[in-house]
């Protein structure tokens, strides 16, 4: 009984490790060379923006859910035609889901450190690939 009793406290202390590491990457927003800025928009046309890291991959732009805070992923899915915003030039896209062929080139050319998986608490990664319109 005392060991379920360790391993909950310590799953306890975990989780609240992930909400706050996630929770201030969210108030902070990143941002630098490597960021961009992704509008998308909800079914009744309302807008958000998201800082997101930006991935360069054999001259086409992707971005990765990488958190479990992931509404803008599912916004950019439901509603495809997104803004971005790039070094300050802001253009239009549509938001493609990739192949697992592409999924796995990504994740190979872009992996993620262990201790971000850590602190993230291990989500699952999806890439979008963001194609002009």
């Amino acid at each position: 009984m005392k060991l379920v009793k360790v391993i909950s406290i310590v799953f306890i202390v975990y989780a609240a490790l992930v909400a706050t590491f996630e929770s201030l990457l969210g108030y902070y927003q990143p941002s630098g060379p490597s960021a961009l800025v992704i509008i998308t928009s909800d079914n009744d046309g309302k807008k958000y923006r998201r800082v997101l890291s930006r991935l360069d991959s054999n001259g086409q732009l992707y971005v990765a859910r990488n958190h479990w805070p992931r509404a803008w992923h599912r916004r950019a899915l439901n509603n495809p035609k997104v803004e971005v915003v790039v070094d300050g030039a802001e253009a239009n896209y549509v938001a493609v889901p990739v192949s697992e062929v592409e999924h796995k080139q990504l994740s190979e050319a872009h992996p993620r450190g262990l201790v971000f998986q850590f602190m993230t608490g291990f989500p699952p990664r999806y890439f979008i690939r963001l194609d002009p319109r």
